[in-house]
């Protein structure tokens, strides 16, 4: 008797470590410190920045430059100097620099002008030329597009999403990750988004390798022009396949899949995900479109030259609040002012931005070169590589999902591999990924197998 429950005990005693170890190999589920960050956004703080840009009177690209009060020169001043002081505030962990180029000929900017763009830049510990980027616009309009001189206030297009950017900054430079953020004041969208596009030009010339890039345009208005308050959701608009897919490309694609597996549209869904975890009464509504319907944003020039880019923005927009004069017709108020803006809700999107960036920039490098084969076979098998700079990585995510379902819906945490073999899942009725994970839980969102899906 003795004898057996001396065997029973050790069995127990390997039971035991067996699953410390299978507990040691996986990673927490959820960053607690992400909590954190999801509440850290001020609404006062928000609604102070954007009455500041408001304040400078018009912020459009082809108005004042020269003067410290008014103007997009003020403007863009005042933001490299926010920049700088919250860099002061972290032992210079941010770098602040202009980015610019003179645009003439152009529809809406027909005469030479510099089109100047601010970002501040922090630096990765482990992985520093992998990037996620914010981006807000520091320019305004009226009705017509080349009017630089009439007021402009355009506090919540696009003050709001400038203002976010700065909160933003200000959360997140207070700590550390493996990659780098970038936060980003573009200038020229209303012109035909040329921030965007010198920005874009600027980080490949420098060889930066932007996985996400977030644009906030219009995030603090919750009265609709449909006669709709809301307060709790939020849209996030993706392209569903890489505008830079070259004709080879696309014919494989249109055999193995990835229409809707853009790394832009996983980069939505991970922020959707990022939101049903860490965030509360903020339903996040993706929308399988570039942009709205006809219309654009500053994630485009990104999205052209295939760097991953989504928009976020208000669910109910108010057109008698956008693109036009300061005026008031037959009893009814036309103007982007203040009185449109809503800073809670401005302080949620930042959030849900700042969780995104934290997770992202904490995360492990993107796997590499995501395959998948299994045709004419009764299991599918996911190959992929290991980047440089993975000392974080914890090991990889393997997800599945049915080819009608809009998110991913099953995954399983492998370990450090780099392939894996899908038992009994015919491929044909399937769609497959695979994330990298750290060891503190930090995840990528999904890299979609071959050259419709890579990040």
């Amino acid at each position: 008797m003795r004898k057996t429950l001396l065997l029973m005990t050790a069995a127990a005693l390997l039971a035991c470590s067996a699953q410390a170890q299978n507990v040691m190999l996986a990673p927490p589920s959820e960053v607690l410190d992400i909590y954190d960050i999801a509440v850290e956004p001020s609404a006062e703080r928000i609604q102070s920045d954007i009455q500041t840009l408001v304040d400078f009177g018009t912020r459009h690209t082809l108005s004042e430059t020269e003067s410290e009060t008014r103007g997009i020169g003020a403007a863009r001043r005042w933001i490299f100097a926010e920049f700088e002081k919250i860099s002061a505030d972290c032992s210079g962990c941010l770098e602040v620099i202009y980015v610019s180029e003179t645009i003439s000929g152009e529809r809406r900017i027909p005469e030479p002008v510099e089109v100047v763009s601010v970002l501040a830049i922090q630096r990765g510990s482990v992985d520093p030329n992998r990037y996620v980027m914010m981006s807000g616009d520091i320019d305004s309009r009226v009705t017509d597009p080349l009017d630089g001189t009439s007021d402009s206030p355009g506090a919540n297009d696009n003050a709001s999403g400038m203002a976010g950017v700065i909160e933003a900054a200000r959360i997140l430079s207070k700590r550390t990750y493996a990659g780098s953020i970038i936060y980003a004041g573009l200038s020229g969208e209303e012109q035909g988004l040329f921030g965007g596009q010198i920005v874009a030009r600027h980080a490949l010339k420098e060889g930066w390798k932007i996985k996400g890039v977030l644009n906030n345009d219009m995030i603090s208005n919750i009265a609709g022009i449909d006669g709709v308050i809301d307060n709790s959701t939020v849209r996030v608009f993706s392209e569903g396949t890489r505008a830079n897919e070259t004709e080879d490309e696309a014919r494989r694609r249109r055999f193995t899949g990835g229409e809707v597996d853009s790394p832009s549209r996983n980069l939505a869904r991970y922020i959707k995900s990022q939101a049903d975890q860490y965030l509360t009464n903020l339903d996040v509504m993706m929308v399988y479109r570039l942009d709205r319907f006809g219309r654009g944003g500053h994630h485009r020039p990104f999205n052209q030259v295939g760097i991953p880019g989504i928009r976020i923005m208000e669910t109910h927009e108010h057109y008698d609040r956008q693109h036009q004069d300061l005026r008031t017709e037959n009893g009814r108020p036309y103007g982007d002012t203040m009185e449109g803006v809503d800073a809670d809700y401005a302080a949620k999107l930042t959030a849900l931005n700042a969780i995104t960036m934290a997770g992202m920039a904490g995360a492990p490098p993107f796997p590499a070169n995501v395959e998948a084969t299994g045709a004419v076979q009764p299991s599918a098998k996911l190959t992929w590589e290991t980047p440089e700079n993975a000392s974080n990585l914890a090991g990889y995510r393997v997800h599945w999902r049915l080819t009608t379902e809009a998110e991913w819906t099953h995954s399983r945490f492998i370990g450090k591999v780099n392939e894996w073999e899908f038992t009994n899942l015919v491929i044909d009725n399937y769609f497959f990924g695979v994330s990298a994970v750290a060891k503190d839980g930090s995840e990528t969102p999904v890299v979609f197998p071959g050259a419709a899906g890579r990040f």
